[in-house]
């Protein structure tokens, strides 16, 4: 590993000689700029003060006490995935399968732990920012500094923490569960390979839910008011640069070793997950780093930063602090209540399931799945209108908004289960799409195959975004009906709930899609494990463990298992990056809040008649497309270098599986480019937002809609897209039994094409997003003030000095990263 650490700090290096004099420069103006007048500042939204939750009533207790139950509601959450984490470990496995698990394993840790440092490395120049503005521009009103910036500070990197610590035990959760699905495979029945993954995911979406409600809480009911808002501001902040971190690196560097490790079947001509074939090891580290720790670390940061947008508005937009608190109260009591009803959802589809399919011999995977993601959407919905009925009976004087917000709410949930099945439409193995994707393969090779799965991307982002709007249009409607009298802009609070439903049904979305990375490392790690070459193995089978193993149909039905792992993988995407559309929306309002003085001047500017707001919405699109280039040049780069070694180091004569070594030595390329690939990005990101907020507030504004709207129908093209290939390829696999042919060739290709537009640019876009919108909240406000202190000329000079930053970050992601052959 010491190549892989010396070229991590060479990278460094190669960036602090690149950009970080200019950061300095810059950092250095900025202080002295605004050191004049900086106690006259409102401190935006870290200024916002928490009304006290004791001050109303509910069910006969305040609403402090009320949400201090829910702390035990938090903790029974993280019970239950602890209860499972303990019952996966101890689940019979063969020492075989256990080994590979372990090398997984310790493989995902080392990258963890590089991944851990890298991040703290880009935390300094948030920290940078937040020093500034807080500490020096804009402290927080009538709070010393040395009180509040530390709090924000230390709150960031308690989000880091929590999107880190999520992401480690999803890794171990599936490591755990991949070889104990590959082991049950070989009784030869269908429904303990359907539970274990099952079972790992929901460990994970429960962990994860409860400890991000569990952070909240405490931040809403144990720290002053007054304190309260730096705290959500700074967490936010922490676990939305955790995520993109983790999901634009993991995306990279899972999408480097599929690729290397797939080519080698039409090169060598060997069989899947040959344990021969050097790249398999990391392909399975690449499963938990894109597709566990990913999610893991997304899922976390969006419901947090989702929760911190609707408290946002809260405070910015109602005037009464009773309705304030009751609001606020009811969110959190709703996010209690649909953790309740994720886990009730569970049991009875465990129950039903089992039922079902407990003793046959043949299932269709996605059917259980299918099943719990609606019956906890009606669940949910269910809980939303009663909880809403007696938290909210009655808010300000209206009797009839709690059924209102109910629906608003409802909206977004059945969005989370209405959108799995459309997404199902153009990427499971039974959709027409992907069949259609065959089909043109077997006529018109790898051309016609990737020609029709962009017609499946393409197709799928028109009717996932009417869904989304109609579902959005319904719960304007219903704002519209009395809610603006308790609130500005009424309409901005019914798309943020839209968003929190989506994200009501929390547990389980993760659970669907972390089964996906179970069921492929499953199939990997029976193939690594070399099983069937162990001696008297089927005879050691039946005497430890009682199983007559049937090692063609173990290997069928973990393939066929991957392949609704695919779909359900493919399920999760949309929502959370229709998630992170709706939600950034109510993060713009409080942008536009601040510039417009609560809606009473300069409104006039939001219009297409003001020629830097419609200026913005052009920016933004080339930065989405900039964006997919650079994360997709990553990929290929890491993955030419990973080609380029495999097929120069592998051994296929007179050995059964490959070196170790070799297999470190993959995992290191795909760090390597995994890591530069993601610092090109992020400081490219990171200055164009400040660039941009310095050029022109208004500019500013219509750039972040314009990511938001770009952003989601490119995540859904390519997400979609990718998919489809993907299961293409399964297809051609598993019912076809096609593997070795000319049509099986086509449809790699098509697969590795799929690679990196389904787990690295669109699943990266939603972190994407949420970061630059907020972190633009901070960086729109610091130039206001600036402009406001020291003239307009220094804010436009500071803006060309960040764009020339940022534009030597996007110029390098392409040609610094350029495929060069070696010497």
């Amino acid at each position: 590993m010491g190549i892989w650490l010396a070229g991590v700090s060479s990278l460094r290096s190669r960036f602090v000689n690149a950009g970080a004099a200019a950061a300095a420069v810059t950092a250095l103006t900025l202080m002295s700029a605004g050191a004049a007048s900086a106690q006259d500042t409102a401190g935006g939204e870290a200024g916002l003060k928490l009304p006290d939750l004791s001050s109303v009533n509910f069910l006969g207790i305040d609403g402090h006490k009320l949400l201090t139950i829910g702390i035990v509601f938090c903790v029974f959450g993280l019970i239950f995935g602890m209860v499972i984490y303990n019952r996966l470990k101890n689940l019979p496995v063969h020492r075989t399968m256990r080994e590979v698990s372990e090398l997984i394993y310790e493989t995902c840790k080392t990258y963890l732990t590089t991944q851990g440092k890298f991040l703290l490395f880009l935390w300094v120049f948030i920290a940078i920012v937040i020093v500034l503005y807080f500490g020096v521009l804009s402290p927080v009103p009538n709070k010393p500094v040395s009180t509040t910036l530390p709090i924000i500070l230390l709150f960031s990197l308690i989000g880091i923490a929590g999107s880190y610590g999520v992401a480690w035990f999803g890794i171990r959760v599936n490591t755990f569960a991949n070889s104990r699905t590959a082991f049950a495979g070989l009784r030869g029945k269908p429904y303990p390979i359907y539970q274990i993954p099952l079972e790992a995911g929901m460990s994970i979406g429960m962990m994860l839910i409860s400890v991000e409600l569990l952070m909240m809480l405490f931040i809403l009911l144990f720290i002053p008011g007054d304190y309260a808002g730096p705290c959500f501001i700074g967490f936010a902040i922490g676990e939305s640069l955790g995520a993109a971190a983790l999901r634009i690196a993991g995306g990279i560097f899972t999408k480097i070793a599929d690729i290397g490790s797939d080519l080698m079947k039409i090169v060598f001509k060997i069989k899947e997950d040959d344990a021969r074939n050097p790249g398999v090891i990391a392909d399975c580290t690449g499963d938990n780093a894109g597709d566990s720790v990913g999610p893991s670390a997304d899922g976390f940061e969006t419901y947090g930063v989702t929760g911190v947008a609707l408290i946002t508005f809260i405070l910015l937009g109602v005037k009464s602090p009773t309705v304030q608190v009751q609001l606020l109260v009811w969110i959190f009591v709703m996010r209690i209540a649909m953790l309740v009803a994720s886990a009730a959802a569970y049991f009875i589809n465990g129950a039903i399931a089992k039922a079902r399919f407990g003793n046959v011999d043949k299932m269709n995977f996605e059917t259980p799945l299918t099943t719990l993601v609606w019956l906890t959407s009606f669940i949910s919905i269910a809980m939303t209108y009663v909880i809403s009925a007696i938290i909210v009976p009655v808010l300000g004087d209206d009797s009839t908004q709690w059924w209102k917000l109910a629906s608003i709410i409802s909206c977004g949930t059945l969005a989370g289960a209405v959108i799995p099945e459309l997404v199902k439409a153009f990427t499971s193995t039974e959709s027409r799409h992907v069949k259609e994707v065959v089909t043109s393969a077997e006529e018109g090779g790898a051309s016609l195959g990737i020609l029709s799965g962009f017609v499946a991307g393409n197709f799928s982002a028109y009717y996932l975004g009417m869904t989304m709007v109609f579902l959005m249009s319904v719960a304007y409607l219903f704002a519209r009906m009395g809610l603006g009298a308790l609130m500005i802009a009424a309409p901005v609070f019914a798309f943020g709930l839209v968003a929190f439903g989506f994200l009501g049904m929390g547990p389980v979305t993760i659970a669907v899609d972390s089964y996906g990375p179970v069921t492929d490392n499953a199939q990997s790690v029976y193939e690594l494990s070399l099983i069937e070459n162990e001696p008297n193995i089927k005879e050691e089978l039946k005497r430890d463990f009682n199983i007559d193993a049937n090692f063609e149909r173990a290997k069928d039905l973990l393939e066929e298992n991957d392949g609704a792992g695919n779909t359900f993988k493919a399920t999760a995407k949309p929502v959370l990056i229709g998630t992170a559309v709706v939600g950034a929306t109510t993060m713009i309002f409080s942008i536009i809040m601040t510039l417009t003085n609560g809606l009473t001047v300069n409104v006039e500017k939001l219009s297409l008649l003001h020629a830097p707001f419609v200026l913005g919405l052009i920016t933004g699109g080339a930065m989405i497309y900039w964006f997919t280039g650079a994360s997709t040049q990553a990929v290929t780069t890491g993955a030419y270098r990973a080609v380029e070694f495999i097929k120069a180091n592998i051994k296929l004569e007179g050995v059964t599986k490959a070196s170790v070594e070799d297999s470190k030595k993959v995992v290191e390329i795909c760090t390597k480019y995994a890591q530069k690939g993601m610092l090109n990005i992020f400081i490219a990101v990171f200055f164009a937002t400040l660039a941009f907020s310095f050029l022109e507030p208004f500019f500013f504004i219509g750039y972040l809609m314009s990511i938001a709207i770009s952003g989601l129908y490119q995540a859904i093209f390519m997400a979609n897209a990718g998919g489809a290939w993907d299961n293409a390829k399964k297809i051609v696999e598993v019912e076809m039994k096609q593997k070795g042919t000319p049509l099986h060739d086509a449809t790699v290709i098509g697969d590795t094409v799929g690679d990196p537009f389904k787990d690295t640019s669109s699943v990266a876009l939603n972190p994407v997003i949420k970061f630059t919108t907020l972190f633009g909240l901070l960086a729109v406000e610091l130039a206001v003030k600036m402009t406001a202190q020291a003239g307009s000329n220094l804010t436009h000079m500071l803006s060309a000095a960040f764009f020339a930053v940022s534009f030597v970050f996007v110029y390098r992601s392409f040609y610094s990263m350029r495929i060069r052959q070696s010497n």
